[in-house]
């Protein structure tokens, strides 16, 4: 399965073109296009279908999280967008991840945590420190008018989902969770794909979010 990973690298400049695509084909991932705007990315995802894809935010024309916005939208089998950016706070990301983005990462990222986040982003796991997604979501949560908003009706969860959702929100891994609650991590991730299957959510980093915005969680 590994093999058969395949990417789309979507920035600017050329020398973090060619430096994503060398770390990731010398570890088997595919990179099946180059994209230097947005327009290109769309059109790169819909005639490749790749598995994922790691968005610039910032690029000429069409912006990253607009491109994003078009490849999520409605589709069925949609690639996992991972957005690349140079500073660790920008105001974007946090749009990018309502927009239905999986995470981010920044530039400076090292071969082995770039290599990692592809393949983890790939199966809906966690693709960044819990704690990072938890500062995004806390700083931008309730001031981002631009965001748009996500409704959920956790009536649909039981308690103990409610729960899981809750210790996720404040950042907790698979097996931190498993930890507190003296479950298995078996468990935690079987709780964590029901909630998000119930919630109709992409993955956890969404999960995160809507345990915001939802007021389950206070920043």
């Amino acid at each position: 399965m590994n093999a058969a990973l395949r990417v789309v690298v979507a920035d600017d400049q050329a020398l973090v073109r060619a430096g994503f695509r060398m770390i990731l084909t010398a570890d088997g991932i595919e990179v099946v296009a180059e994209a230097t705007n947005g327009t290109e990315a769309v059109d790169a995802v819909r005639q490749h279908r790749p598995d994922v894809v790691l968005m610039d935010i910032r690029m000429p024309g069409m912006d990253g999280l607009t491109a994003t916005r078009q490849i999520l939208s409605g589709a069925a089998e949609a690639p996992r967008v991972i957005m690349l950016t140079t500073f660790d706070l920008d105001h974007y990301v946090y749009a990018a991840l309502t927009a239905g983005a999986s995470g981010f990462l920044l530039k400076d990222v090292t071969p082995e945590q770039l290599v990692g986040a592809v393949r983890l982003v790939r199966t809906g796991d966690a693709l960044l420190a819990p704690a990072i997604t938890r500062r995004l979501v806390q700083r931008f949560a309730h001031h981002d008018a631009e965001a748009p908003p996500l409704h959920r009706d956790l009536a649909a969860l039981t308690p103990r989902e409610l729960e899981v959702l809750g210790l996720l929100a404040h950042g907790l891994s698979n097996a931190e969770l498993a930890a507190r609650l003296h479950l298995s991590e078996a468990t935690v991730k079987t709780h964590v794909a029901r909630i998000l299957a119930k919630l109709g959510l992409r993955d956890r980093v969404q999960a995160v979010v809507v345990a915001y915005r939802t007021g389950l969680v206070a920043p």
